[in-house]
């Protein structure tokens, strides 16, 4: 039997197609920063095979400078410690390039593979679980700012990797930059002051390196 549409069934659904249209501009853009934050997460990886409980204490050692501007390194470690401190997957100590125990290893760059022989004398000597090392491999101030970071974790226990990183953050980059407004808006309320210090971002070394530390340490919320 057929059903009779009637004028009233008519005005129903035309309001139903209305209202989807309405929605369909909030639902794509929704889903398209879904994309955007998911497009952010390639640079990093997590040794899923691996537990983390496990790792009770990391030394991050001052990392590998390539870069013309030596003050840089240090500038990173200290705010990659702060951050990675945050999200108290592990407890931390920082190790200095000129730390007496660190020269005693007589290790030559991070970007070596350890032997047993100096996995064991790397845990001995500095009382840790894992290392976190790593190199700047570039960095400019200007015209625009942007810096090359590698990173890696390394278990301790048998030389395996438990986290990498691998990334060139640049500020004239568009997805860089609205990574950067985001930053800012969970970081506080959208005023003024935000606007101010979105904007310092663009020029101030400092506020560049917490950026990226913030976005290098939120992918250790994967680790388990």
């Amino acid at each position: 039997m057929t059903r009779k549409i009637t004028p009233l069934m008519l005005k129903k659904q035309k309001r139903i197609i209305l209202y989807c249209a309405a929605l369909m501009p909030i639902i794509l853009a929704s889903g398209c920063a879904n994309l955007n934050h998911l497009q952010n997460l390639d640079f990093y990886y997590i040794n899923s095979e691996k537990d983390f409980a496990r790792i009770g204490k990391v030394g991050i050692v001052e990392l590998d400078n390539m870069s013309a501007y030596p003050q840089i390194s240090a500038d990173v470690t200290k705010s990659l410690f702060q951050a990675v401190q945050k999200k108290q997957v592990f407890s931390l100590k920082a190790i200095a390039k000129n730390d007496p125990r660190w020269k005693s290893l007589q290790l030559k760059s991070s970007n070596d593979k350890y032997n047993i022989n100096q996995l064991y004398a790397i845990r001995k000597t500095l009382k840790c679980d894992a290392i976190l090392v790593g190199t700047i491999s570039d960095y400019s101030p200007y015209p625009h700012m942007s810096i090359g970071i590698r990173l890696k974790l390394i278990d301790l226990a048998d030389g395996e990797l438990l986290w990498a990183v691998e990334q060139i953050w640049d500020t004239a980059d568009n997805n860089t930059e609205y990574r950067i407004k985001k930053y800012f808006k969970r970081k506080m309320r959208l005023d003024s002051a935000a606007l101010e210090e979105h904007k310092l971002v663009n020029v101030s070394p400092i506020k560049f390196v917490k950026f990226i530390t913030y976005e290098i340490a939120e992918t250790l919320k994967f680790a388990k």
